[in-house]
């Protein structure tokens, strides 16, 4: 059953809250995620109809879902809707979302999933699939510093139009779901607008500043509820985790229609900016050790990565080796995450 809650928090319940653990306990993830050999999908519905559904009222449409996964192969039937704000603007084949008939998957990859997002390729051009696989592996990278972070599943999908005969087959990648991962990390799900960055757990939002400064991310806002799913932990005080997805518009990315907010002085997604705020040093210097920990894993998770060029796997692994080297770097340290960052509200 899906949990929310709403929230609205007040600065002195938890401005001066101790600093909590990176990680939460709860339920191992599921079978979808709990491996990242790719899927194979067949998914067959009017694919036509589907993908020009763009309005604001969009309904779904019935279709159903081949799958493999080594041995284990079998069908379901599916409900199918495009999804998103700008790829579903921008996009040819925009995003979708699989709604699941969830008593009918015991014993299959899918078993105890209701609605999945499917991130997909945007459009027809090859090289739109490997920003796809970049995307893939900047959530694998988050994967590798934190397990709070959106679990993904890598899959080769083909796509059938039941009204013709055209077939698309390209990369895709599922998303856990945000009710999952509330489930996961033992959190429940916030709904309210009034939650600022300065009010999530310290260190964990400090993972998430640097770990968007790592990608050259700066398409985020916790105030603004954007490209974050904001959960609750229980506990005196509570403690508030902001969860980042999205990461089209990073540097690391590199989509071609990806450009930086107007507001900030860099004008370019692969110019790094520190969006963090303020923190010290008995929080910074933390964060900062557990990326130096994880640079081997991080580097693996690229390298993982199927069928990325080998061109794009060079440039993403010079990108992450410029972090690297800053955060060994004292003197980039202190400008980039102690002078550079934003000032906590007094």
């Amino acid at each position: 059953m899906r949990h929310r809650v709403a929230v609205l928090v007040a600065i002195g319940c938890l401005g001066n809250r101790p600093i909590a653990p990176l990680e939460a306990q709860g339920p191992a993830a599921s079978p979808l995620f709990r491996v990242h050999d790719p899927l194979v999908l067949r998914l067959e519905t009017d694919l036509r109809a589907l993908l020009r559904d763009r309005d604001a009222d969009r309904i779904e449409y019935a279709g159903v879902l081949r799958y493999g996964a080594n041995a284990d192969t079998g069908s379901t039937e599916v409900q199918l809707r495009t999804r998103g704000i700008f790829r579903l603007k921008r996009c040819g084949f925009p995003p979708l979302r699989l709604d699941l008939p969830r008593r009918r998957l015991d014993g299959t990859p899918f078993a105890g999933q209701d609605k999945l997002k499917l991130v997909t390729h945007c459009q027809s051009a090859r090289s739109y699939e490997w920003n796809l696989l970049r995307e893939y592996a900047v959530y694998r990278v988050f994967n590798a510093v934190t397990d709070s972070s959106f679990q993904v599943r890598l899959a080769r999908v083909t796509y059938i139009d039941t009204t013709r005969t055209d077939t698309i087959i390209r990369y895709g990648f599922l998303i856990e779901s945000e009710t999952e991962l509330a489930q996961r990390l033992g959190a429940e799900i916030v709904e309210s607008n009034s939650v600022h960055d300065f009010l999530i757990d310290a260190r964990y939002m400090t993972l998430v500043a640097v770990f968007q400064y790592l990608v050259g991310n700066t398409d985020w806002s916790v105030w603004g509820r954007h490209n974050f799913s904001i959960l609750r932990q229980a506990g005196a005080p509570p403690r508030l985790l902001a969860v980042p997805y999205d990461f089209d518009f990073s540097g690391a990315v590199g989509a071609p229609y990806a450009t930086p907010p107007e507001q900030l002085p860099i004008r370019s997604v692969r110019e790094r900016y520190y969006r963090g705020y303020c923190q010290p040093d008995s929080v910074l210097m933390p964060v900062l050790a557990r990326f130096r920990g994880a640079k081997d894993s991080v580097y693996a998770a690229v390298r993982a990565v199927p069928d990325l060029p080998e061109g794009d796997l060079r440039d993403l692994l010079r990108y992450f080796d410029d972090f690297f080297s800053a955060i060994d770097n004292p003197g980039i340290v202190r400008r980039e995450f102690v002078r550079g960052c934003r000032s906590l509200p007094r």
